[in-house]
């Protein structure tokens, strides 16, 4: 059986991922309207909240396994990267910043 998901923490990371343009707008809206309205949420609706937040279901996994880098879709908005200026390919969701292809390698030693 499954575990319930945490309703208002889940609303919180949609409203940060928002926030952050990162996804479809559209889509996190109807995703918080059906979590507010305690409907279950599609196969297709539950794959994109997990590719993007990349939640990890499995408490076990360590921190150095987690991915803190999501790469940035076609639709997402593509802000300039931290270090260079041009447009970014990935999201750090450790700091919150944006990187190219080229300066998202080595850039947090936290991260290791």
């Amino acid at each position: 059986m499954d575990a319930p998901i945490n309703s208002e923490k889940t609303i919180e990371i949609i409203e940060r991922m928002k926030l952050a343009k990162i996804g479809k707008y559209k889509k996190w809206q109807l995703i918080i309207k059906k979590i507010k309205n305690e409907q279950i949420l599609n196969p297709e609706e539950l794959k994109y909240y997990s590719n993007l937040t990349r939640i990890y279901k499995n408490s076990s996994v360590t921190t150095r396994s987690k991915i803190y880098h999501t790469k940035l879709s076609l639709e997402d908005e593509k802000p300039p990267c931290k270090e260079c200026g041009k447009n970014s390919l990935y999201y750090c969701n450790m700091n919150d910043q944006y990187f190219c292809n080229i300066h998202v390698v080595g850039h947090d030693k936290n991260e290791i």
